[in-house]
């Protein structure tokens, strides 16, 4: 097997704004494994809040290794090797995971869920995301999400009952509203989450910092609606940490480290109750195609991330009748760009 990997940046159509931060690109290594007539596309997205770096990305990819795997392709076998290969690294992780799959379901001649015997036409619907805008371009934002049945909205600023008020002036679609750590105080939250649910927010992300797990749990056992995990949730070693404190989790394949990871908290999370999301970072159509082979195993889906972008250099799963539909070519069913 031979690992080919080069940087990207991801061109936001407009700037894309959270209550913390604001960027105009988010940078992504892309990965290629090339085995026998076959090659496995991957993708490591890289947002600032995951820490990692294009430089760290490279360096965690410069000690991979294949060669004790070039004449025989076990897929488990490679991905414990990439687990253990050092600490953490999900994102990098990620990338290898993707590729790895695309080129197992290649080497077998279908799609991965196919192979996991899914069903990708019973997943829910994706959320199309408004970031935190002005209102002349939240109306623009939420007239183009007229083919979806879920509206996601970034919150945690002060205008944040004016977007909402601004959405509802043109839609009464669902909303999901992602708070991305910002607001501070239990009971404001709690205020804020009572008027959500008469604005029919059907539930909300991370409304508070990772750091008030207490305040959290709190916040949660009174909330009329539910709460999930976004950033206080990363990987399975996260899940027991926050189970009594969220009503779900957010999966994100950056987070975890790739497919694999994501199937083995589908399963650890239903066991504890909890409700799942399926979200993603802003990526190409690559991770985005990876991640809409699991789709039907979740409760909430948010794949948007390659339709925020202008230069996605790849084709794969499309957004059909609100769905997020993979194609039905091998692997995770992507065409690299030229």
């Amino acid at each position: 097997m031979k690992l080919t990997y080069y940087s990207y940046n991801l061109e936001l159509k407009t700037v894309f704004n959270l209550s913390q931060s604001s960027r105009k690109f988010t940078p992504t290594i892309l990965t290629e494994i090339n085995y026998e007539n076959f090659t496995g596309y991957g993708e490591a997205s890289l947002p600032p809040y995951l820490k990692e770096t294009p430089e760290s990305v490279s360096l965690f990819l410069e000690k991979v290794n294949f060669s004790s795997f070039s004449s025989n392709f076990n897929l488990e076998e490679i991905l414990e090797y990439i687990h253990h290969l050092i600490p953490e690294n999900y994102a990098a992780k990620a990338s290898l995971d993707i590729a790895l799959h695309d080129l197992f379901g290649k080497i077998k001649e279908k799609p991965c869920y196919e192979i996991w015997d899914l069903k990708p036409d019973m997943a829910p619907s994706t959320s199309f995301t408004i970031g935190i805008d002005k209102p002349h371009r939240v109306i623009e934002k939420a007239k183009e999400a007229a083919n979806y049945d879920l509206i996601k909205v970034k919150l945690g600023s002060e205008e944040d009952k004016t977007i909402i008020e601004t959405i509802r002036s043109v839609t009464d679609k669902p909303i999901c509203a992602d708070i991305n750590q910002g607001w501070s105080d239990k009971f404001y939250a709690l205020d804020m989450l009572h008027w959500c649910k008469e604005q029919n927010i059907v539930f909300v992300e991370q409304p508070l910092p990772k750091e008030k797990a207490e305040d959290m749990a709190w916040l949660t056992s009174h909330s009329p609606i539910p709460t999930f995990a976004d950033e206080s949730f990363q990987h399975l070693d996260d899940l027991k940490k926050i189970k009594n404190s969220f009503s779900g989790i957010n999966i994100k394949l950056m987070k975890c480290g790739g497919l694999s990871e994501a199937r083995k908290i589908i399963e650890e999370a239903r066991k504890e109750g909890l409700l799942i999301m399926l979200g993603c970072m802003v990526e190409t159509s690559c991770a985005i195609s990876a991640a809409s082979q699991i789709a039907s195993l979740v409760d909430y889906i948010d794949l948007d991330g390659n339709l925020l972008i202008s230069n996605d250099c790849f084709t794969g799963a499309k957004v059909k009748n609100g769905k997020v539909i993979p194609t039905d070519a091998p692997g995770i069913g992507v065409l690299k760009n030229t």
